[in-house]
Order: structure tokens, then sequence, then C-alpha cells
């Protein structure tokens, strides 16, 4: 029979005893407090057993012990075992010290080195002794396949509760479960407008960041919850991007139930496993997907076709056309190379900021290959503004009432924000009020931070009115959009300084799909193959300039003007005359008589000599000299057809026969003082013809 002198001998009483004390999770700590009791109470039992140093290591509370995670309790024990400080190791149960096979039998190994015993509730074991061993190694492995039992057992009935869409896991922002009907939305109806508006202004804009930036221009908040994940009450602030691509990836507000979005992943650091959760899965992995589950924001066709535009706007990823990003290049991202297939890259020449060129340069940087094309960008992307202004000419009228009727939905969505943001703050200060109104006058330490709080909220408050009386205002004539002018003037409107080339670019990646470029070397043109949106395709050919030909060329309309005028006019008139028509130089310069006359020169266009004129035409001011009268009176013969005159252009000056001065009329026309003269009209007929 073995004694208790032999289980414990006193070489081992005059080390320490070690309480490990453990429970498994933070819900654990705080819910199950008789257990802790329990394990602290093995103190009395070391001391029953004879030693005097009791030392408890309660550092892993909370922690699991299935070799996840780390464990500094642990670790301190495996350090005063190897330290030979350690006479018996005092748990609950196997369980307490490990729930894996790695841990525990070096725990044993350690305990068997420095003849140290391990005891629990049922007795002493002697780790050296072959007996004690297998039983201690038996009750390590009872302990690890329990955990694994009890886990498998909590996963699958969790899963096929999930198949049934049962499973009440936690729900985003919009959404709560209610007791009697299960999911629904969250009945703030701010909140349900708030994401609504998300979805509205991506499915106008297409693309995640520029919602973003809508959102935030117009001072749009967003909630965030204030209580962790139990969202029962939030904090408004100001909207940021992950709310918007959070919104816009989650099958959630699309009606869908989803479960198993996410894996755990298993790494070994420092000669230890560890375990990461929250690693998104594709979504054809997803565990289970069950559509119109329940209510949403939006329908499963539309958050597919959000997924899909998501994707095309990725930067640098393949497979997509890329989103407008703004730059100096109309067609960035759009057009792809018709000899290789590749996409072309957009260069910029010259002085800054430089002049845009497309080229297909990856044969050339990968390959070594010969470039496949390159071409100028100016006269490309005038061209195709030009064919997408001709495509929208006919249905202009259509788009400016869409956009009316649009910018008018956007201007009553933001009211109605504001409204319920008003709505919230005068709950609040309501709240604030009432707070105030309940507490003891004479409790000054609190009643002075009510008072502090009710201030501020009815500040929000006062704030929220603003903001409501800012919108109801109407905007100027320079703020409010001129959409009828919009469907008179497609170019001007589409050339206005005020327009963004980011807003040009999604213009144009609203109509069309792709475009496939390639250049005619036989006759110096580019090839571009416009694939449209609805479908249909068009081939558009832009001449290719010569080498060392440059766009700063005079109009061919300027020149047939100096070529009229030249004979019978300076060049101070037809610099005017090509003013007032609008025409301007190659170089985008008005006109001045030194650039006509260098233009003359240079284009060999004789020059205009004052010798010449012989007196039988008269310009306006001559004829007003002879006439003894002002340039006004001559020009006004001259509108109402008394005078004869001619033009060589629109907009060039008035010339005028000298012998028509003498004419009867016109020497009628200048004596009648009374009212303005008006021509015999014989062929008219009289509104009253029986008086």
């Amino acid at each position: 029979m073995t004694t208790t002198v032999e289980i414990l001998p006193p070489t081992l009483l005059q080390r320490k005893a070690i309480v490990y004390v453990r429970q498994s999770s933070p819900g654990q700590v705080e819910n199950n407090p008789e257990s802790r009791r329990r394990q602290y109470e093995l103190v009395d039992v070391a001391r029953h057993r004879g030693f005097r140093t009791v030392e408890v290591i309660d550092d892993d509370l909370g922690r699991s012990a299935s070799g996840m995670v780390a464990r500094p309790g642990f670790e301190r024990l495996v350090a005063a075992l190897c330290a030979g400080e350690v006479g018996a190791v005092v748990c609950f149960d196997a369980s307490r010290l490990a729930r894996n096979g790695r841990d525990w039998h070096h725990l044993l190994e350690l305990c068997g080195l420095v003849e140290a015993r391990v005891i629990d509730l049922d007795g002493v074991y002697n780790p050296c002794l072959p007996n004690d061993r297998l039983l201690l190694g038996m009750k390590g492995s009872i302990s690890e396949f329990e955990l694994g039992i009890i886990r498998a057992r909590m996963l699958d009935a969790a899963r096929a509760k999930a198949k049934r869409g049962e499973l009440r896991i936690s729900v985003p922002i919009g959404y709560v479960w209610h007791r009697d009907y299960g999911l629904g939305f969250d009945p703030d109806l701010r909140l349900q407008q708030a994401i609504r508006t998300i979805f509205d202004r991506f499915r106008a804009l297409g693309s995640a960041r520029q919602t973003h930036l809508s959102l935030a221009a117009e001072g749009m908040f967003f909630p965030r919850p204030s209580d962790g994940k139990r969202l029962t009450s939030f904090e408004w602030q100001p909207i940021r991007y992950r709310n918007v691509i959070g919104l816009l990836k989650n099958p959630f507000y699309a009606g869908a139930y989803a479960y198993g979005k996410s894996e755990k992943r298993i790494t070994v650091v420092d000669g230890r496993a560890r375990k990461s959760y929250g690693h998104g899965k594709p979504f054809e992995d997803w565990e289970v997907l069950i559509r119109e589950h329940h209510e949403g924001y939006i329908d499963w066709a539309e958050f597919q076709r959000s997924q899909a535009s998501l994707a095309c706007n990725a930067y640098g990823r393949s497979g997509g056309q890329k989103s407008g990003r703004g730059g100096r290049a109309l067609l960035s991202g759009m057009l792809t190379c018709g000899r290789c297939g590749r996409g072309l890259a957009v260069v910029y020449a010259g002085l800054a900021p430089g002049r845009p060129v497309y080229r297909c340069d990856r044969p050339n940087l990968m390959l070594g290959l010969p470039r496949c094309l390159g071409f100028g960008g100016p006269r490309i992307d005038a061209a195709i503004a030009e064919e997408i202004v001709r495509v929208v000419e006919p249905v202009a009228i259509e788009a400016a009432l869409e956009a009316e009727r649009m910018h008018h939905q956007r201007q009553n969505e933001r009211r109605r924000i504001l409204e319920l943001d008003l709505q919230q703050a005068q709950y609040d200060a309501g709240l604030a009020e009432r707070r105030y109104a309940a507490c003891d006058p004479d409790n000054r330490l609190i009643a002075a931070q009510l008072e502090k709080n009710w201030e501020a909220a009815l500040r929000r408050v006062e704030e929220c009115r603003a903001r409501v009386s800012e919108a109801d205002l109407p905007p100027g004539a320079d703020q409010a959009p001129d959409f009828t002018g919009l469907a008179d003037d497609l170019v001007r409107a589409w050339n206005a300084p005020g327009v963004a080339t980011r807003t040009r670019q999604q213009i144009l990646r609203t109509l069309i799909a792709d475009i496939i470029a390639d250049v005619d070397d036989a006759n110096r043109e580019v090839v571009l193959t416009i694939h449209w949106k609805g479908g249909q395709h068009s081939v558009l050919r832009v001449r290719k300039p010569k080498t060392g030909e440059h766009g700063c060329q005079t109009p061919d309309q300027a020149l047939a003007v100096m070529k009229q005028m030249a004979t019978r006019y300076s060049d101070d008139d037809i610099a005017a005359t090509l003013n007032r028509m609008g025409i301007r130089t190659g170089q985008n310069k008005t006109w001045t008589a030194h650039r006509v006359s260098s233009i003359r020169r240079v284009q060999g266009i004789h020059a205009f000599r004052p010798a010449e004129k012989d007196g039988q035409w008269l310009t306006m001011r001559e004829a007003a000299k002879c006439l003894e009268v002002s340039s006004h009176v001559v020009r006004r013969l001259i509108v109402d057809r008394i005078l004869p005159a001619e033009q060589v252009v629109p907009g060039a000056p008035w010339q005028i026969e000298a012998c028509h001065l003498q004419k009867q009329d016109v020497i009628k026309a200048i004596r009648s003082k009374s009212r303005p003269y008006r021509a015999d009209a014989q062929k008219q007929i009289s509104m009253f013809p029986n008086t």
C-alpha cells in the first residue's frame, strides 16, 4: 500500500504548489462565478496535502486552452517547472490545464523531469509512474476529444438552422430582429432614408467613390453604432467611404440571407498554431445563401449589377473598363489596340502640362517588339466628342427633361433627409429638457451637466433649422442649372469651361462600351470602331497629321474671309470682322492687324491698297460723310432696305455704291424729321379693307 509520504515526500512539500485557474471565455468569467470560486478553493486542498507555499496563477481567465491563443499564465507555470520550484500542479480537472495534446504532454514531461505531482479532485498523480502516466494521458485525450465533440455539435446545429434561415445572426445597420415576426426594417425612418439615398445615388453615378463625394458635399450624416455590436443606439457622424462600400457589397440589403461568408485561417507563429477569423471567401464558396429571405432595400438583380459595376471600376484590374478618373485625355482606359488587343496607354508629350498621346507600348516594354501604333490625342478626342453630340442630339430634349427631373428628385431627397435630421434633433432637445426638469435643482453637479446637454441639443436644433431653411431658398439665376439651354446647344454645353474632364468621361462611358483603334498607314488615317452600349457599332476615320504638322493652323473660314475682303478693306477692318464672327487664330487668340498681315504674307494674299479705290464703292462712314448725317442714320437706312448695300461675308463692313446716295427714297428719308421713314408698301394688304 502506497503511503502519503511516498506519494508526497517531504522534499516536494518544501517546494511550492501552483493552483492553475482558467475559464475559456470572457462570457464564462462573467456568467459562471461558481466554477471560478471552486477553482480558487483548491488552495485549501493544496494546504491540506501539506504544502506551505501555495501560488495561484489566474492570468488565463477568459482564454481558451485549445492551443490557438497565447496563455501567459500557462507559460509562467512551465517556466516555474523548468526552474525546479514546483512540487505540485493543482487543477480542477485536466481540461483546465490544456485542451490540446501538445501542451498537455509537454506539461507531463516537465513534471516527470522534476518529479512534480499533478493533483486534482480525484487524487495525486506521479508522472514518473507508468500507471499514473497512462491515466493522465487518457484524461488529456478525453479532454481534447470532448472539446472537438462540443465544437462539432455546436457548429452543425448552427449550420442546420442557418440553412433554414432561422439562425439569428448579427444583421447590418437598417435591419432588426423582431420578437414577433422575425427580421424586418429598422423602424427609424431617418436611418431607412439614409440607406435608400446611398443606393439611389450609386444608381445614378455608378461609382462608390463618386457616391461618397457627392453625399459628403451635401453634408450627409450616417449612423455609427455607439454600443458595439448590439446596434441599439447610434451616433450620427459625417458619412465615410466605408459606409458606402459596406452597403453596396452586402447582399443582406438585397433581401438575401448569407451565412459562412468568411473563414478561419491557422498559421504557425513561434512554434504554436494561431487562429484568425474574418477572412472573406469567394461568393461561390458561401455556405448558405437564401435569396428573397426578407424585404430588401434593393432587389437581387440590382445587387448583381452593382457588383459588376464595382468590379469594372477597380483600377488596374483586367476584365473591365476603367471609371472616369479625370486627367486631360478623354479616352483614357477606353481604347483597345486593333492589332494586339491590348489597352492603349496615355502619355503626355511636350512642355507641361503636355499633349496627350495614345500609344500601344506593351509589346515594346514587355517583349522588346516594335510599338504597334500611336497617335495624338486632341484630334481623336474632338472627333469622338463630335460623334457623341451627333448621337445624343436627336434625344436632347428628352435628356434635358430627364436631367431636370433627376435634379428635382435629388433636391427632394436632400430636403427629406434634412427634415428627418430636424425631427431627431427636436426629440433629443425635448429629452434633454425633460431630464433637466426631473433633476433636483440643489444637485448642481448633475444639473449643470444636464443644462449643458440641453443647450447643446438646442444648438443642434437651430443648426438643422438653418439647413432646412437654406434648402428651401430658391437658387439664383447663376446657380440653377439651365436644362433648356442644354437641349438647345449641346456643343456649347460639352465645351463649357465649368465641365470637368471627369464628367465628360462619365458621359462617354455611359454611351460607349469600347473603342477599337487602328491606323491606316496608306491613307494616313486613324480608324476608330466604336462599340455603343446598345449593341450597335460605327466606324469613324480621323486624318492623321503628317510628321512635323502641328495643330495650330489658321481655320479655312478665316482664310476665306481674308481672300474676299483683302482687295477692298484694310487689315484692321479684316481683324475686326473676324473677331465679330467669333473666329480665332490657330493658337486660339483674337485677331489683330499684325496677325492678319502675317497670315496674308504666308498665304500669298495681296494686301489692300488705298490707291486702287476710285470712289465707286464707299464704306458706311464715307457714305455718312457724303450725306452729312451720322453713321447710325446710314445703318438704319440699310436695315430698312432703303439704301442698297453689300457685305463680303456676314459681319464684314458694308459696301455702298456711290450712285445710290442720290436716289429719291434716300433723300426723302433723310429729310423726314417727324418719324422714321418707311418704304412704300404697295403690295401690303390693309388690316381694315372695308374702310
